[in-house]
């Protein structure tokens, strides 16, 4: 699948959703003498329907091959597309009819008197509201065609701010890993700069702040496993290697600080056996 500008297919929605609403106004509006007239001005509109149809489908298209199909609602968003499609072609066939039900006035077979004027008139009669009522459909079927448009791009620009708020969501999750009250006050000190690692003995290092109050080792080891605090090797455990603490544990820090746990109750004691001779 490859990637897809998919702000840009929003705007490029929309805006075949206004040419949808402007052809629907065309056909609304168009004004025709049946016969050559009628051929001079539905014509172009015609033409015009075809075209938006294949820009359409052309959308279709390159959304369906897309990265889009992977983000959660995606399905909907075609399905309405390929709907776009249907409804515009319709209105290109309701403009084709009205074309078809049109009264042409060439030369007859020869042999055959050419038409008279009241039968002219008479076959216009009977054409116009043909005519009429297909343009009337054609009307209907581009007005579908612009709020399809509209509510893919909707969909669409919905789709991404859901995935983009589901990323972000996510990433916070994994930068604000639980963490103990204890754990959060110890990453809290660290974040003032003024504690380090020491090897006070052979083997045996200890956490201390400049103040001289220890942090527990096993504190520091557990932030330092998730990657929320680093230390200085640049110096040696003798002179003391600050503490520092990460971008990961400053988002940490970013959130309130856990509550404390409720302590499970205690056991009751067992009572004492109130069986006869139980004591003697």
């Amino acid at each position: 699948m490859h990637p897809l500008n998919l702000p840009e297919q929003v705007d490029q929605l929309r805006s075949l959703a206004q040419d949808f609403e402007a052809m629907s106004v065309r056909v609304r509006d168009v004004y025709y003498t049946p016969g050559t007239d009628a051929l001079r001005k539905i014509r172009p509109l015609l033409l015009r329907t075809q075209y938006l149809t294949t820009a359409t489908l052309i959308r279709l298209g390159a959304l369906d091959s897309s990265a889009y199909t992977s983000i959660p609602g995606s399905q909907a968003s075609l399905e309405c597309l390929a709907s776009v499609v249907f409804a515009s072609s319709l209105a290109g066939t309701d403009l084709a009819n009205a074309l078809h039900a049109n009264p042409y006035e060439g030369a007859p077979f020869p042999g055959y008197p050419a038409d008279s004027a009241s039968v002219r008139t008479a076959r216009h009669a009977e054409a116009i509201p043909k005519m009429t009522g297909h343009l009337a459909d054609a009307v209907r079927h581009l007005d579908l065609s612009a709020t399809g448009c509209h509510y893919v791009a909707t969909g669409i620009a919905r789709d991404l701010t859901t995935a983009r708020e589901a990323t972000t969501t996510a990433a916070q999750r994994k930068a604000s890993p639980d963490l103990s009250g204890t754990q959060y006050d110890a990453l809290k000190t660290f974040s003032l700069g003024a504690s380090r690692l020491y090897e006070t003995r052979p083997g045996m290092i200890r956490v201390y702040t400049d103040s001289g109050d220890r942090v527990s080792m096993a504190t520091y080891e557990a932030l330092a496993k998730r990657e929320l605090v680093d230390r200085d090797t640049s110096t040696s455990l003798f002179r003391g290697q600050r503490i520092a603490v990460t971008e990961e544990g400053q988002r940490a820090l970013a959130g309130p600080r856990p509550a404390a746990k409720a302590a499970a109750p205690a056991k009751a004691a067992p009572k004492a056996s109130g069986v006869p001779g139980a004591h003697r």
